[in-house]
């Protein structure tokens, strides 16, 4: 699976996914991974729709604390949801490289402020464990990956919704 960069339509520059797959591909799940501090977090490919730098965004009154605003994205207004603030953690220092990972959930699109998208993870279905009761209660969790020395949370995408 590669990364590859794009002019998008109306000046934005835009990280494309390129969501080929080849053979070996057909019977694993694949997951767009990224950081959040020092922890790691991913979502189903499919709904990925483009990786964008930070560019800002404009506030809305009486937004939960978790939405930093939104942004116009060729014509589409997205609402932009901080995951760190989302996750209790205080809000993601868009100074260091912060990118948007704009998702689709349900019919509308949606972006993910995240501190750094690092990996495309290509998994069997049977290695991705179910989030632990603590995890899952919340329900933004819906599985754990382990990954080399690392775990990745599985975010359940339905639940973040800012609307």
């Amino acid at each position: 699976m590669d990364v590859n960069s794009a002019s998008a339509a109306g000046g934005y520059d835009s990280t494309l996914l390129d969501l080929r797959t080849d053979g070996d591909d057909l019977n694993l799940n694949q997951f767009v991974a990224f950081s959040i501090g020092e922890q790691h977090y991913c979502v189903d490919i499919m709904q990925v729709r483009e990786i964008r730098a930070w560019d800002g965004a404009t506030t809305l009154p009486n937004a939960p604390a978790y939405v930093r605003g939104v942004i116009n994205l060729r014509g589409h207004i997205v609402p932009v949801i901080d995951l760190r603030a989302r996750f209790g953690q205080g809000n993601t220092d868009t100074d260091k490289g912060a990118v948007i990972v704009i998702v689709m959930i349900g019919e509308k699109l949606h972006g993910l402020l995240v501190d750094a998208v690092s990996d495309i993870l290509s998994i069997r279905p049977d290695a991705v464990a179910d989030a632990p009761e603590a995890a899952s209660d919340s329900g933004l969790l819906t599985g754990i990956i382990t990954q080399e020395d690392k775990m990745v949370a599985v975010i359940g995408l339905e639940r973040l919704s800012a609307s």
